[in-house]
């Protein structure tokens, strides 16, 4: 007799290939059709906020991993506070400005050998950038993210572009932005300054020299018993194409220096330097002459190396260093910060015979229109042809490269403005506002503090077109700069009608105060900048533009979340306009990731051939993949991605599908919690086992979420699927749901923990796995009142039911029945038996064992997964006998019994327990 229509056998229509490719799409129209993110955000109806305000992505190419990974996570904490009861209003945003976008118009116009006026590169540069805001926002969206994608922020909105000149302006208003020549990081490359937020440092070989300077006086005093040999200083350099700009020599007020002879020369270092330098010159022999204290070397003078006619001044440093180099610096004061420094405290020239292209001026004897770079050898030569080079050797050192192009910049005195950091005390007080922000991880503290303590002045002013203009006047005749609240004013209204663009439009008149004059000499007619602004300032006002501008958004926000090379960019920048404009941090809590990386933790790079292509994962996989890809490892290190990662990845997925599949088919069209469900005193005492675990995953999970550590909510479900689920409680659970009566309680009972089980896990998985949480709660129509599974809140952790005694007891159980399952495993490769239910274990317990086991009663059998199970009290160890089960096998549950129903009997071959089953039916 056929008895499988009798069984209660798991159905479900929930499909168990995801073909998440197309399944996702669906569920993105699902999610549009029914308005989610409206309904999520609907109504005043008093639940607390939680604003995640967007780092804005710059509108330019495709997204990639790192935009992917910093989008999910976001998302994922989106939904998370929607679904711990918050009010989660997440606006995307769009950083436009900057040179990116300007490069690639002026690509397009050097290949078309096109001339285009500014006005023209502007107009070009928007709608390039609008395209790829489009492209943008519909690949985040496949990502499988909410918020208001219809109306994001955008920095080149006119209001937004009016919103930056408003800031700029309060720090006008304040004195705090000064212009002055200076040297500031320039690309020679881009043609423009850089700030320190715009550089990146990497390893570059460079060639490092010890310069020979002739001493300039005559030999009376200091030198008069010195044998009558030319003298020199030493200085040690890195940057030989900055000597045709050398003014000065630095020495250190605290250092002692020596003269030494080494047969037709007499040179002066630092005196623990000494014996460094000669090793390193191959210098076998010399005499020591005599100390030199700081305070008498200073009183000398010594020549340029090969400028005959200049003197290089002696001045001192206190950035001198004793452990490398000869103790004396060559100083550039155009070259360099601390040069500049040093010049201003001496009243030096700020020299700096370079143009924008990194060309030496025509002023600049023996390399006149040389590449800077290119002239480092020459410089060597030159000092090799006059005797004044005494060594050079390579080195590898760490190195300013621009963060657009990647190629080394140099530092270059330009006229720019600064917003000062000391002045008015913005430093200080941005210092003391990071003290009072929760920093994830805590390490994110440290970094942008130290990185703010030492950082010179904010330099803002850039020598491109595509950006906000500086908003400042000129009098034509001196030069002077002017600007008042009624120009500023005048500008913002017109930008805030028509665009930045005007100031490229129209005249200076056009926004000055009528009948203005410069207050210094009187002149009536001004010009405008040219400069435009650092764009880190755009995006650093968004706080400005959009939190404090959206109803339905705070300030300051509850986080920001991005890279952790933020701490120099958005974040640093943010810092320091809401702090120098309002007083405190725009952010209550930063929130750092790690960069993407292969799977040996080498950098993605096309020349590596190792990049992968969010798309490539999306359209294979799916982009469930990648979102539980980002809770794999700890975000905040570098995140490790390639194809044995992924494949690790979907066979996660595919566990954690199956689950919930399998969880449905045994409740599905069987089950009405409200008239099946069972109360917990009638449970079992597996069942009871598995709510406490529930319980925990919840408080685990809630709690993961809470602390932003979405690492230990993979792990956490990922081993209650596959082990407290999949291992144990279904694999035993399945014989009283498929042979017990439908209304048995031993078998609703399980439904009910089942029910609530599988309730629990779409909530818990659904701010990760959305797509697939979504789809299943489709299936569950009948069971829940909610259109969608993120207009729920998470499940509520009961600690009355976890039970820390009940999961002690049954890790023993499960120790036991371990036992059993390898002797098992033995005798079935023996050939003894085939399935677990051919088998008869007899248990001889410990005393301790004995009790425990004995409180399963009959359900004892069932966790072993056998037919007959024999417990006896042994000795000090529990010993486990297995052998072929005794009787026949039921036709119905498969399980052996010494007596079954007659072969011609109304249930032929069947136990007891399956007879009287049937004969209730």
């Amino acid at each position: 007799m056929d008895y499988k229509n009798t069984l209660n056998l798991p159905k479900t229509p929930f499909p168990m290939k995801g073909n998440l490719p197309v399944k996702e799409k669906e569920m993105l129209k699902f999610w549009e059709d029914m308005k989610l993110y409206n309904k999520l955000t609907e109504g005043t109806d008093g639940r607390p906020l939680f604003i995640l305000h967007d780092g804005p992505p710059y509108a330019n190419g495709h997204i990639h991993l790192g935009t992917a990974l910093n989008k999910i996570l976001k998302d994922i904490i989106v939904k998370s506070k929607f679904m711990s009861g918050f009010r989660a209003d997440y606006i995307p945003g769009w950083d436009c400005h900057g040179l990116p976008i300007e490069h690639q118009v002026e690509k397009e116009m050097k290949e078309k050998k096109a001339s285009l006026s500014k006005i023209e590169i502007r107009h070009r540069c928007r709608a390039y950038a609008e395209g790829f805001i489009d492209i943008q926002r519909e690949e985040f969206k496949r990502l499988g993210g909410i918020g208001l994608w219809e109306k994001p922020y955008i920095t080149m909105d006119y209001s937004y572009q009016a919103t930056i000149i408003e800031q700029m302006q309060k720090f006008f208003a304040r004195d705090e932005v000064y212009r002055k020549k200076k040297p500031v990081h320039w690309c020679m490359s881009c043609l423009t300054a850089l700030a320190e937020a715009e550089i990146e440092y990497e390893t570059k070989k460079s060639t490092s020299i010890y310069v020979k300077f002739p001493y300039a006086g005559n030999r009376d005093g200091l030198f008069a018993v010195y044998p009558d040999k030319p003298i020199f200083m030493l200085i040690w350099t890195t940057t030989p194409w900055t000597l045709p700009a050398n003014l000065a020599i630095a020495i250190n007020p605290t250092f002692t220096y020596v003269a030494f002879d080494v047969g037709g020369e007499i040179y002066i270092v630092l005196k623990e330097l000494v014996e460094d330098i000669t090793k390193k010159a191959g210098i076998r022999e010399y005499t020591v002459l005599g100390e030199i204290p700081a305070d008498a070397l200073i009183k000398l003078s010594f020549r340029h190396p090969f400028i005959e006619e200049r003197d290089s001044a002696m001045v001192y440093a206190d950035y001198v260093a004793s452990d490398t180099g000869t103790g004396a610096v060559h100083t550039a004061p155009g070259h360099g910060e601390e040069d500049y420094e040093t010049g201003i405290e001496y009243g030096l020239d700020i020299y700096s015979p370079v143009n924008e292209r990194g060309e030496f001026l025509d002023e600049v004897e023996f390399f006149r229109g040389m590449k800077v770079f290119d002239s480092n050898q020459h410089v060597i030569k030159k000092l090799q042809e006059l005797g004044r080079l005494l060594h050079q050797e390579e080195i590898e050192h760490s190195y300013p490269h621009c963060w657009r192009c990647k190629k080394p910049v140099i530092f270059r005195a330009t006229e720019q403005w600064f917003i000062s950091l000391d002045e008015y005390g913005l430093r200080q007080k941005a210092l003391d506002e990071i003290d009072r922000v929760k920093w994830i991880p805590t390490w994110g503290r440290d970094r942008i503090f130290n990185m703010l303590q030492v950082r010179p002045d904010w330099c803002i002013s850039r020598q491109r077109t595509w950006g906000i203009p500086i908003t400042i006047f000129y009098c034509e005749k001196c030069r002077e700069p002017f600007w008042s609240d009624e120009s500023f004013q005048n500008v913002i209204k017109a930008v805030r009608e028509f665009s930045a663009d005007i100031w490229f439009e129209k005249d200076a008149s056009y926004f000055l105060p009528q009948g203005i004059t410069c207050k210094k000499c009187g002149n009536a007619t001004f010009v405008k900048e040219e400069d435009i602004l650092d764009v880190w300032f755009d995006s650093g006002v968004s706080w400005a533009a959009v939190c404090k501008q959206r109803k339905e958004l705070t300030y300051p926000a509850d986080m920001y979340l991005e890279g952790s090379d933020q701490h120099r960019g958005w974040f640093h920048s943010s810092l320091l306009t809401s702090v120098g404009n309002q007083g405190h941090a725009p952010y209550k809590s930063v929130l750092t990731h790690g960069f993407v990386v292969d799977g040996t933790g080498r950098k993605m790079s096309k020349s590596l051939g190792n990049v992968i292509a969010p798309e490539e994962i999306i359209e294979k996989y799916g982009a469930e993949i990648l979102r539980l890809w980002a809770t794999y490892e700890d975000y905040r290190d570098d995140i490790k991605i390639s194809k044995d990662i992924i494949n690790r990845l979907v066979e996660t997925y595919r566990r954690v599908r199956n689950t919930l599949r399998f969880l449905h088919a045994n409740i599905n069209d069987d089950f009405d919690p409200a008239s099946h469900g069972v109360p917990y005193e009638q449970l079992s005492y597996l069942d009871k086992w598995l709510l406490s675990r529930l319980h925990r995953l919840i408080e685990r999970v809630t709690e993961a979420y809470n602390n932003y550590t979405f690492h230990a909510i993979y792990h956490a479900v990922q081993n209650f699927c596959s082990v407290d689920l999949s291992a144990l409680y279904l694999d035993i659970a399945k014989d009283r749901i498929y042979v017990e009566h439908k209304n048995a309680l031993k078998r609703r009972a399980s439904q009910t923990v089942i029910f609530e089980t599988l309730i629990s896990l779409l909530k818990l998985i659904a701010p990760i796995l959305s797509s697939t949480a979504e789809e299943m709660w489709s299936y569950l129509k009948g069971y829940v009142r909610e259109e969608s599974v993120f207009l729920t809140t998470f499940p509520a952790s009961n600690k009355e039911l976890i039970k820390p005694e009940i999961e002690e007891e049954w890790e023993k159980v499960w120790r036991i029945r371990e036992m059993a399952n390898k002797k098992i495993e033995e005798k079935r490769v023996e050939k003894v038996i085939g399935h677990s239910l051919d088998t008869k274990i007899v248990i001889k317990a410990s005393e301790n064992d004995f009790a425990l086991l004995s409180k399963l009663g009959n359900e004892l059998k069932d966790v072993f997964i056998v037919s007959q199970i024999d417990l006896q009290q042994g000795g000090t160890e529990t010993d486990i006998i297995i052998s072929k089960a005794e009787g026949e096998k039921c036709e119905r549950c498969w399980q052996y019994a010494t007596e079954l129903s007659s072969a011609t009997g109304e249930f032929p071959n069947t136990c007891k327990r399956c007879a009287d089953t049937l004969s209730s039916l």
